[in-house]
């Protein structure tokens, strides 16, 4: 447990450094990076939380995506 812990939050320092320094290379702004790099990982999370929704088995969104992809066309095996 505390080795996920500490792994979880190595893993929020590492994205929240990429964050505000890909923000600050494009904005050239502390205010806007330091922003950017704190809200994003919040929208982050809650799409994750529909993420996980998606591949749960038997959920209603599941099976709107399986019936998506059979409405696919099958792949052309010449490419």
């Amino acid at each position: 447990m505390r080795r996920d812990l500490a792994k979880t939050l190595s893993y929020l320092a590492v994205h929240l450094t990429v964050g505000f320094s890909v923000a600050y290379a494009f904005t050239g702004s502390i205010e806007i990076a330091s922003g950017l790099a704190i809200i994003e990982p919040m929208i982050n999370a809650v799409a994750f939380f529909f993420h996980e929704k998606l591949w749960t088995p038997g959920t209603p969104a599941k099976a709107r995506m399986a019936g998506l992809t059979q409405a696919l066309p099958p792949p052309n095996p010449a490419l």
